[in-house]
């Protein structure tokens, strides 16, 4: 089929009855035994079609209206949307396998300085329904033409997201993760307010098993400060994966909960408006910003 269009890093292919997406594929002829985004895998094919002003760039809708049917919205990795009342905000985003390139954390960036420009008083992160976030996008890196510039480009970019995170000092954030998470995943959730879990997510908090790698993500603040310095150093040190509940126990994350994933999206939901409409909750911002401004100090 005819390529009609990309959209940050997916191509969209004529079929016998409409067109697909196709957001990452492995090429028989490639070197690399990886998939990659679809535009990246076929960079040559791209570029001259682009040239050929044959394969526009379609810009994904960020904030859709509520009725907006999904199918006509097409391939998205980031959505946001918010309560009717303006006071809750959902990002959400869908990252194959949980892995953030540099270009993707970017646009994740983005959508988070979007939603700071929100009249919210809670944000919620809804990281995709198989993995939350599992860190920067290996596979990019090592087919990079200098994957030792772009692992430093893809940290340098995850960094941002954190630190974005951790300067909404005028509002409440929540990490929602129904999916798993593992390395720097697990810390950019941590740079929320709050942490919440599905009962069935497992995460890895620590980088020793990828060629006994240091991290990033700012781990060396957002551990300690949840768990205290003698925890984080265990937990850094054993390398096992935890299960939310134990993850729970530890300090790691604040709550897990839900049957199943429906149950656990409501109550994310129903718990975080609870969070919007506490009284209380100007003073929780207010302290929030002093404590930041102390650690900034």
């Amino acid at each position: 089929g005819t390529l009609l269009a990309r959209r940050d890093g997916a191509l969209l292919r004529a079929t016998a009855d409409g067109a697909v997406w196709i957001g990452h594929v492995r090429r028989a002829d490639s070197p690399h035994p990886f998939k990659l985004p679809a535009t990246l895998a076929f960079a040559a094919e791209v570029a001259e079609a682009t040239q050929a002003a044959a394969l526009p760039e379609l810009p994904a809708t960020l904030m859709a209206p509520a009725s907006a049917d999904p199918a006509a919205l097409g391939y998205r990795e980031l959505a946001y949307r918010e309560t009717d009342d303006g006071a809750l905000g959902v990002l959400s985003f869908e990252f194959y396998n949980g892995a953030m390139s540099t270009a993707q954390c970017r646009r994740l960036l983005a959508a988070i300085e979007f939603a700071r420009g929100r009249p919210t008083r809670v944000l919620v992160l809804d990281g995709g329904a198989g993995f939350w976030s599992n860190g920067i996008h290996l596979n990019t890196i090592e087919a990079a033409p200098s994957p030792a510039d772009e692992s430093w480009a893809n940290i340098e970019a995850i960094d941002d997201v954190c630190l974005a995170l951790l300067g909404l000092t005028d509002r409440l954030t929540v990490a929602a993760l129904r999916g798993n998470a593992g390395a720097g995943g697990c810390f950019l959730a941590l740079a929320c307010d709050r942490v919440w879990a599905h009962e069935g997510v497992v995460m890895n908090p620590h980088y020793k098993n990828m060629g006994n790698l240091f991290g990033s993500e700012y781990w060396t603040y957002l551990l300690p400060r949840r768990v205290g310095e003698d925890a984080a150093r265990a937990i850094m040190r054993n390398r096992l994966p935890l299960l939310a509940r134990e993850a729970a126990a530890q300090g790691l994350i604040d709550d897990c909960f839900g049957a199943d994933r429906a149950n656990f999206a409501a109550q994310v939901e129903a718990r975080a408006r609870t969070l919007a409409d506490d009284p209380g909750l100007a003073a929780r911002i207010a302290d929030k910003a002093r404590r930041r401004a102390a650690d900034e100090a």
